[in-house]
């Protein structure tokens, strides 16, 4: 189903080349001990390292967010997000469950950690001039993908992602997502056990079988049969996908213009 086979693999050579630039991070989770009951929103955008911090505590903490993306040239959350908070500046997270609206990356994380993961932040995070420089060198191997708004058909409801921040195959759906401008849930699927860690093709290849230990593995098992990241679940077609490559064909097939 994918039209550009090379274009599709050297684009994930440079999104392995993020994921290794940030050691790892963005990829294993400790559920937060408060699961809010409304959805954080977020308005960022894919390539900015700033976001990309913030996105990387979502997944830690296996916490889920609806994200409103907002690219450069976007009009098509930019202005609400400048309306919210007076600025555009981003991230800008908005906790309708607090009333809380934060900007800076810094103060984003300090507060997700402390209020719903109810616990220190990590030492790492202390050190945010040092996740500042690591995040912007993991941005250089994308070449701006994620950064500038392309022209797109608007989706009436947002689509919905299973995805890990440092997961190489998610992070091409989020740029075309966010070029797009279409609002998304983001579903946290950070592994938390060891067989979280084995690749979907071999742990069926081996009939390993465990019960997930977090609640969108374990949605993400029931509703797909298997657990293989990134899936994409698309409320205005009845669609769901996983693969990389299909994804992106079908949102370029069905959204972009």
């Amino acid at each position: 189903m994918n039209a550009m086979p090379f274009q599709h693999e050297l684009s994930l050579a440079g999104s392995l080349l993020s994921t290794l630039a940030r050691a790892g991070q963005g990829i294993a989770t400790t559920p937060a001990a408060e699961r809010p009951s409304l959805l954080f929103e977020l308005f960022e955008f894919e390539a900015c390292p700033y976001c990309r911090l913030v996105r990387e505590a979502l997944t830690e903490l296996d916490l889920d967010a609806l994200i409103y993306p907002c690219p450069k040239d976007g009009q098509r959350f930019r202005p609400r997000a400048a309306e919210l908070g007076g600025r555009l500046q981003f991230p800008l997270l908005v906790d309708p469950n607090r009333g809380e609206q934060l900007y800076e990356s810094t103060d984003i994380v300090a507060y997700l950690y402390r209020n719903y993961g109810q616990r220190n932040v990590p030492l790492r995070w202390e050190v945010m001039p040092l996740q500042k420089f690591g995040s912007s060198l993991a941005g250089l191997s994308r070449f701006g993908a994620g950064l500038r708004a392309r022209p797109s058909r608007a989706a009436d409801q947002p689509l919905e992602l299973y995805s890990f921040e440092s997961s190489p195959f998610a992070r091409l759906v989020r740029e075309c997502l966010c070029e797009l401008e279409l609002p998304y849930i983001l579903r946290s699927v950070g592994r938390s056990a060891a067989a979280d860690w084995v690749p979907p093709a071999v742990r069926d290849a081996l009939g390993i079988t465990s019960e997930p230990a977090t609640v969108n593995r374990r949605a993400l098992l029931e509703r797909a049969g298997r657990i293989s990241i990134p899936y994409l679940v698309d409320p205005n077609t009845g669609t769901e996908l996983a693969e990389s490559g299909d994804i992106l064909d079908y949102l370029r097939a069905t959204y972009a213009q």
